[in-house]
């Protein structure tokens, strides 16, 4: 196991198991995993919106996530997508300010988060989308998230789309770490309520940010997609191991992928896949027996869910 990221985890096990901290320094399967809230409790409130991250923290989880985007006047906020159209009513507010892209080989009229300044996002709504009960839900700013969670959960934060605003002139590596910076917690174990971890998809992002800013914070390799499974061999984690502390693999190759966890243990990475859904419990009757599955018998570091208050504390009974 990484030193480095399990010393920046363990007061959120400690706290999370209900464990000592020596406790926490156990393996997975004795019960400090982690639980990372997705986008929040997103089953349950607007994905990223103080509601989904407030009952996130309700239902124990270690983390929330937040996914980043960058505004026109260089800001951070947390948004999943690039784009604005499917989480809030930016067609009725901003009808015009579109651009027309070739999507899947169809032109789609999208609303770029980086076309409009934080004071113009604010004017969206960001949570009637979900349920008409979340009207008026406004988009957060990465400082805002930290100010709602600090001293309670830590923060698995996603670059996203780091090469796009690369193009577009923004240094999202260097915004984050200003940020943390400010916030006083761009160091391990800074605020041992608050342990940061930095995911990505991208290997380029994590190395920016370990080689060229130098950041000693854990770094997580997201893994998915048609690429994914070159990672998940010994030199694929090897090499993953050259910049990251931990990887984070889509389930479903986590699964197709025998012995990857011990291999990833081998390199000094942890594991912590994606995403654990209620509506999507796979090949498994409920989310809380695919869950369990994943941490004992396959022995993974965390899960990622949507439904942070299904997680299995504790094997089922019969198990490992």
């Amino acid at each position: 196991m990484n030193t480095l990221f399990r010393l920046a985890l363990l007061p959120a096990l400690a706290a999370g198991t209900g464990c000592s901290a020596d406790a926490a320094k156990a393996p997975a399967a004795s019960g400090a995993a982690i639980l990372v809230a997705h986008r929040g409790a997103s089953a349950y409130a607007p994905e990223h919106s103080i509601e989904a991250y407030e009952l996130g923290i309700e239902q124990g989880a270690d983390f929330v996530e937040p996914d980043l985007q960058i505004t026109r006047d260089g800001v951070l906020i947390v948004l999943h997508d690039l784009t604005l159209e499917r989480t809030t009513n930016v067609r009725e507010v901003f009808p015009t300010r579109f651009r027309t892209e070739e999507i899947r080989g169809e032109l789609v009229d999208v609303w770029f988060a980086n076309d409009f300044t934080l004071d113009e996002i604010r004017q969206l709504d960001a949570g009637s989308w979900f349920d008409d009960a979340f009207a008026g839900t406004k988009i957060l700013t990465l400082s805002e998230v930290i100010d709602v969670v600090r001293g309670r959960v830590g923060l698995f934060i996603e670059t996203k789309a780091p090469e796009v605003y690369g193009d577009r002139g923004f240094d999202m590596e260097g915004l984050l770490l200003e940020e943390l910076t400010r916030h006083g917690l761009d160091q391990p174990g800074a605020d041992p309520d608050t342990p940061i971890v930095i995911q990505s998809f991208s290997a380029k992002s994590l190395r920016v940010l370990r080689h060229d800013y130098g950041t000693l914070l854990p770094l997580a390799l997201l893994i998915g997609g048609a690429d994914g499974e070159k990672w998940l061999t010994a030199e694929g984690l090897a090499e993953a191991a050259e910049f990251a502390t931990g990887v984070g693999p889509t389930k479903t190759l986590l699964l197709g992928a025998p012995g990857v966890v011990d291999l990833a243990h081998e390199h000094d990475l942890t594991v912590v896949p994606w995403t654990f859904r209620a509506a999507d419990p796979g090949d498994f009757e409920t989310v809380q027996e695919e869950m369990a599955h994943y941490l004992y018998e396959l022995h993974v570091d965390g899960i990622i869910t949507n439904n942070p208050d299904l997680f299995p504390r504790t094997p089922p009974r019969g198990g490992s």
